[in-house]
């Protein structure tokens, strides 16, 4: 068995962690969106876009991705909420969008998982330094998570489901990439498309509501997130 699957067991152990400070500080949830948000939209500057961009191969197709995932998932989320403006189909909405945003977290999550698979079958160096970088923020992937479906919807249950998808999504793209080869470019294309919806999470759902208080306790939080991503992905070399 690739030594891949066993450190992709870590991942899961990480999110799960996160997910549960999340579930456990939900009282506090506007502070907490301000740790997540600088993170996510970390994640998808200094994470995704690169890894994304050195796999499409070209700059120009690789930002127009980003620019569709952005703009598809903007249209996915007034499609679900804004077609009718009574309390409750909103309400049916917000849990739509949460579902449609932790499922692509958790999409994410699979791909790095497939990432870790895909490194160790170049070499060990490689497969550990992609390993250390994916453990490191699946942590924010938990707490990201729960608090992106806690945001939209309020359903604790929808939030545990959904944590336990992202916690798995890893592993199981561990296992997929120790056994299928897939090409840079295709994995590129996904990546880019993914760092746009996670820009739009970032700046439209999680962001604004975390300062809606300018709070500057909030707004250290946020820069935090962003530094932590920004010093995993230099330490890394991602």
């Amino acid at each position: 068995m690739s030594i891949a699957i066993p450190l992709a067991g870590l991942t899961v152990l990480a999110t799960l962690a996160g997910g549960q400070i999340g579930l456990r500080f939900s009282d506090h949830l506007h502070t907490l969106l301000a740790l997540t948000g600088g993170v996510v939209v970390a994640v998808a500057l200094l994470d995704v876009l690169p890894e994304g961009i050195d796999g499409v191969g070209d700059v120009n197709q690789a930002t127009a991705l980003v620019a569709a995932g952005f703009l598809a998932f903007f249209l996915a989320e007034r499609l679900l909420v804004l077609h009718d403006r009574e309390e409750a189909v909103e309400a049916l909405g917000g849990e739509r969008v949460g579902v449609l945003g932790a499922a692509g977290l958790s999409a994410h999550s699979f791909l790095d998982g497939l990432g870790i698979g895909f490194a160790f079958g170049v070499d060990s160096a490689t497969g550990f330094l992609v390993f250390i970088a994916v453990v490191s923020h699946d942590f924010a992937d938990g707490l990201n998570t729960v608090s992106y479906v806690l945001r939209r919807s309020g359903n604790r249950q929808a939030a545990v489901r959904w944590l336990t998808i992202d916690a798995l999504a890893p592993l199981l793209g561990a296992i997929v990439g120790s056994q299928v080869a897939i090409s840079d470019h295709a994995l590129g294309l996904v990546l880019c498309v993914y760092c746009g919806i996670f820009l739009y999470i970032g700046a439209s759902d999680l962001l604004p509501e975390a300062h809606s208080q300018g709070s500057w306790t909030r707004v250290a939080l946020t820069a935090a997130g962003f530094a932590a991503i920004f010093a995993v992905t230099r330490l890394a070399g991602v």
